[in-house]
């Protein structure tokens, strides 16, 4: 048995405890000050072979074969962009006896999390879970490695590391998990979410689909009084709510959009809306599409609602990266008359920090709308929002906060200039950008303007 033991403990897996350290110091000490009075030194020398012993016995303890945590980690199938999204670390302790644990789960490098540590205690055959949270910032494959976990016994003298080979890689896609919570309002029609209003129905869109019988009950005003007189009978008119409107996503991938905001891009901000939103709109019947665009045209969906349309949006967003170049909305205007035939709704999510910048593309963005109802969305740069917003307390803070509130201003007077020539406009925050753009939508489809 003991030569078994002595093969486990290696200088890999045995750590000595900070009580290691006082317990042989204190006997140290104690042996070292005994020898100028002889009297003490066989106290000293029997402390010293009874902290032996201790040790003896607890590496006896750890490194017994007997010793066995069992571990296993729970991961979902992919990670949402921006999400908490949770990980759980399933531990079994085999053992007869108690342990105390430290956890250390060797996480993806992306989250540079370098102080992760969970500290517990199991007792003798006892299961427990261990969650915690991870908020990934950049699309991308991820990887978790091993989890180590350092046992100790109740003596607490020594430690065993125990390392379970959990290798795994996993996929960051855009945000799943607020794709799936707006989902639901879609199928409410009424939505109850916070932040999310509720809007009523008051007009439809209405397609011609037969002329039939009269039943009791229809309206009248549906009467066809032509086929009426040709049947001799009561024929209406029947219609179908005319719900198979094109909605596009066009994110800009531009310069402009890779401003940060809270670990993320504006442009990984303006994926997990179009992801939201796409789904909403297959939800409420309607057909979704996708593109992008910088310099050049980049990855396009053609409007659909089949069943692996929202399948292709996502594997087509998790792909596409930000390029260093100014957006070209010539080439914008071009490919969206070759490319969107059918008058759509169109969601162009993009960045002006400037009038200037807006004024040289208002003639294009007119164009667009006049083939189709355009929505500019576009964020409000929160720092300088909210320094505009504080008070003053020197003359140099009140000259900054004089610029900061310029540049607000100016965000609003590009929100005004784009709605003097009928375009649709959304200003807001990144964090709710998901919200503000949903309510759009179903604010416009209420209004039957789609």
């Amino acid at each position: 048995m003991l030569k078994k033991i002595l093969s486990i403990v290696t200088l890999r897996n045995l750590y000595l405890n900070n009580r290691f350290f006082w317990l042989f110091g204190g006997i140290t000490g104690l042996f070292v000050a005994s020898f100028p009075f002889s009297f003490l030194l066989p106290v000293a020398q029997a402390l010293l072979v009874a902290g032996a012993a201790l040790v003896l016995v607890d590496v006896f303890l750890l490194f017994n074969p007997a010793v066995d945590v069992e571990c296993t980690r729970q991961l979902p199938r992919q990670l949402s962009l921006g999400d908490d999204n949770e990980v759980k670390l399933h531990l079994h302790n085999h053992y007869g006896l108690p342990l105390n644990l430290s956890i250390i789960d060797e996480i993806p490098v992306e989250f540079q999390k370098r102080d992760f540590e969970i500290e517990a205690k199991l007792k003798a055959d006892e299961k427990r879970t261990f969650p915690y949270n991870l908020r990934p910032t950049v699309r991308g494959e991820y990887t978790f490695f091993n989890v180590n976990i350092f046992v100790s016994s109740t003596l607490g003298i020594v430690e065993r590391r125990l390392q379970k080979k959990l290798e795994k890689k996993i996929l960051v896609y855009p945000s799943i998990m607020q794709m799936n919570r707006f989902s639901l309002m879609a199928i409410a029609r009424i939505a109850t979410m916070r932040g999310v209003k509720k809007v009523r129905r008051t007009g439809a869109s209405y397609e011609f689909d037969q002329i039939r019988n009269y039943v009791k009950g229809d309206d009248f005003r549906n009467i066809n009084w032509k086929a009426t007189s040709r049947k001799n009978e009561l024929m209406v008119n029947q219609f179908e709510d005319e719900r198979s409107q094109q909605i596009y996503s066009i994110i800009d991938k531009g310069r402009s959009m890779q401003m940060p905001f809270d670990g993320m891009s504006l442009m990984d901000y303006a994926i997990n809306t179009s992801l939201v939103i796409s789904s909403v709109a297959l939800q409420k019947h309607d057909k979704a599409g996708l593109m992008t665009f910088s310099d050049a045209i980049g990855a396009t969906v053609k409007a659909d609602s089949g069943p692996k349309q929202l399948t292709t949006i996502i594997d087509t967003l998790y792909r596409e990266q930000e390029r260093n170049y100014e957006a070209n909305y010539e080439l914008l205007y071009t490919a969206t008359k070759q490319f969107i035939r059918r008058r759509s709704l169109l969601f162009l999510y993009t960045n002006f920090e400037s009038y200037s910048a807006m004024v040289r593309v208002l003639p294009l963005l007119r164009r667009i709308n006049s083939s189709h109802l355009l929505v500019v969305v576009f964020f409000e740069n929160t720092e300088i929002l909210d320094y505009a917003r504080k008070e003053a307390s020197s003359t140099e803070e009140i000259y900054y906060k004089t610029i900061a509130s310029k540049f607000v201003e100016e965000k609003y007077k590009i929100v005004q200039e784009l709605r003097k020539y009928g375009i649709q406009v959304i200003l807001t925050r990144p964090e709710e950008l998901s919200v503000s753009s949903v309510n759009k939508y179903l604010e416009m489809k209420s209004r039957g303007m789609i």
